[in-house]
């Protein structure tokens, strides 16, 4: 979106973000551009040009403040240079995402990438790197709708066209090797003057690896059940036990108490001796 104002010359901002405004202030005493993002995700980070370039520095003033949905509003100002009336001031938004990814060596494995919602249209670019070199593995043109795999990749990632038009630019990587793809993959959704930034570093373990700790898991949860079930026996047997004793307790003390009602009373006999 380009946003004019024809106040002592013309200020553009071109970052084509929804719900970012542009205006030229006098608050704090003297004239600046000020530029505002609001409700975006993730944070953006703003910055500033001029059309034609300047040699000056710019110092800006940016604040961001974030909500309880996690949304993030930028307001950032630059002072307008005095003297230039005719300069064209852009203000460029950038954003970055970093994760880690452990996939299994053979089995497929989905790298997500996702655009913010306030990018319009943009370009998709991936790209492998490991600690030696950096290979450029496929693009995307949203306006024409059409994705370049590049060599040595055909066959090994595939991108979901239908989604990409829509901002999911995440790839599937087939049958993955652990000496071939392992390292750092890169996906770039990028505007005239808007990028969004995501790095994935996938790690793989092999089969052999992953067989094994699905063992262990296995004889884990079988020794923790059967050791439960022993548990729930042992109490239920202790509970039984002491039931029978109580039972065998009161039984005694029934047949005490009978036993002493049907006693015989004693009877004191009295000899008298005649004489």
């Amino acid at each position: 979106e380009l946003c004019s104002f024809n106040l002592l010359g013309l200020f553009v901002c071109a970052a084509p973000i929804r719900g970012l405004f542009l205006e030229m202030s006098r608050l704090s005493g003297f004239e600046e551009m000020k530029c505002i993002v609001q409700d975006v995700f993730p944070a953006p980070r703003v910055t500033w040009e001029t059309e034609p370039p300047t040699l000056e520095a710019f110092k800006p003033f940016t604040r961001m403040t974030a909500d309880k949905r996690g949304l993030y509003t930028v307001d950032s100002r630059l002072k307008k240079m005095e003297g230039k009336p005719d300069l064209i001031y852009i203000s460029w938004t950038s954003s970055l995402i970093e994760r880690e990814i452990k996939g299994s060596e053979g089995k497929d494995l989905t790298l997500p990438c996702s655009a913010p919602t306030y990018l319009n249209k943009p370009s998709l670019q991936w790209t492998f790197s490991t600690s030696n070199e950096s290979t450029q593995i496929l693009t995307y043109n949203s306006q024409s709708g059409r994705s370049i795999t590049l060599s040595p990749w055909e066959g090994q990632v595939e991108l979901d066209i239908y989604n990409a038009h829509f901002g999911d630019g995440s790839v599937r990587l087939m049958n993955p090797h652990r000496s071939r793809n392992a390292g750092g993959y890169t996906c770039v959704f990028s505007t005239p003057y808007s990028s969004h930034t995501e790095r994935n570093k996938v790690t793989f373990s092999s089969e052999k690896d992953t067989s094994f700790w699905w063992i262990f898991g296995l004889v884990g949860g079988l020794l923790l059940l059967v050791l439960t079930g022993l548990f729930a026996f042992l109490k239920l047997r202790g509970k039984h036990q002491h039931a029978e004793s109580k039972a065998r307790s009161l039984q005694r003390t029934r047949l005490i108490q009978t036993s002493e009602a049907f006693r015989p009373n004693k009877c004191v006999l009295l000899y008298l001796k005649v004489v």
